[in-house]
């Protein structure tokens, strides 16, 4: 089974950190068939830097247009027929390629793998796993693949777009990345694939790593309570017209959860009563009570976070 790879990177300026994201491309050991970077109307040297690498690379410039519609441009202009991601700041280590093109070539019936990586706040030094790979390597039951997407995003092992590889009629098939969403375009894209072909292939070797420290990233700028809301939503409304909410309905919650706890502690708490009544039918009273409470005197909350984060878990606030 002979898999094209087409590597699409995004990149808005970029010009500080493209070197390394291509280095990391060109080094694979397993060699990608092609590789694309589309310069989201940056204003600094990353045009420069992509010139270095001469007829490795594939560039093209663009207005700036957000994200998803660079990644859109990517695979529009690819020639692979498999897409691998990778956003201009961020980077794969040398066996990801070859290991994840192997799961595939294992498994001929997946259209889409994900992986294992590395959270890098590379400034302060700092660098975890997103997950334990025995802990995978459990959920994984000695298989290469999970049969849910949704269950798998729920326990951190759907990987993230870095470390995602899928074919590129797919995508097309489930509509591309939805230009004009700045916040989650790559999550929407994931869970409208998801409906259609919910077996994901998934290694728990960390491979990529993900700077998590650069803040005027393409995709790392937008995290708008408001944004998420919608989305939530509009993906509620995609899974009742299929008859998918027994599978999405959990993810929802979680992902609900996940962004409340992060609002708790931050200027955007004012959000939660919003977002929690938007979605009283999917979050228990239980959970929408203590919430409430919380953030009845935020200022007491942001003081207490220790003791909440080590109670969070037992009372429910936090998945």
């Amino acid at each position: 089974m002979n898999l094209t790879v087409s590597v699409v990177i995004p990149a808005y300026n970029s010009g500080g950190y493209l070197a390394r994201t291509l280095d990391s491309v060109i080094a694979q050991s397993r060699p990608a068939d092609e590789i694309i970077v589309i310069d989201d109307g940056s204003t600094d040297e990353t045009g420069e830097v992509a010139a270095k690498y001469g007829d490795q690379i594939k560039y093209i410039y663009q207005e700036n247009a957000g994200a998803a519609a660079a990644r859109n441009t990517g695979i529009e202009n690819a020639s692979g027929e498999w897409i691998a991601f990778l956003d201009g700041d961020d980077e794969w280590l040398e066996d990801y390629l070859k290991e994840q093109t192997d799961l595939l070539k294992c498994n001929s019936d997946l259209v889409w793998c994900a992986g294992n990586f590395y959270n890098c706040d590379c400034v302060n030094n700092h660098s975890k796993r997103l997950q334990d790979p025995g802990k995978g390597k459990e959920l994984l039951a000695g298989g290469d693949f999970f049969d849910d997407y949704f269950q798998a995003y729920i326990n951190a092992a759907a990987g993230w777009t870095g470390s995602m590889i899928i074919k590129r009629s797919v995508l097309k098939e489930a509509g591309m990345f939805t230009k004009g969403q700045p916040m989650a375009n790559d999550i929407d894209m994931w869970w409208r694939v998801a409906y259609r072909y919910p077996k994901i292939g998934y290694n728990p070797k960390p491979l990529v790593i993900y700077h998590s420290h650069i803040e005027n990233s393409i995709s790392k700028k937008h995290k708008s309570p408001d944004i998420l809301s919608d989305l939530i939503k509009k993906h509620l409304d995609i899974a009742r017209s299929l008859g998918a909410c027994e599978i999405f309905i959990p993810c929802a919650g979680h992902m609900i959860k996940y962004w409340n706890y992060v609002y708790l502690f931050d200027e955007r708490v004012s959000s939660i009563r919003k977002i929690n009544k938007r979605f009283s039918d999917i979050l228990n009273f239980r959970y929408r009570f203590i919430m409430g409470l919380l953030t009845i005197c935020p200022g007491l909350t942001s003081l207490m976070k220790p003791v909440i984060d080590r109670l969070s878990g037992r009372i429910g606030i936090r998945r």
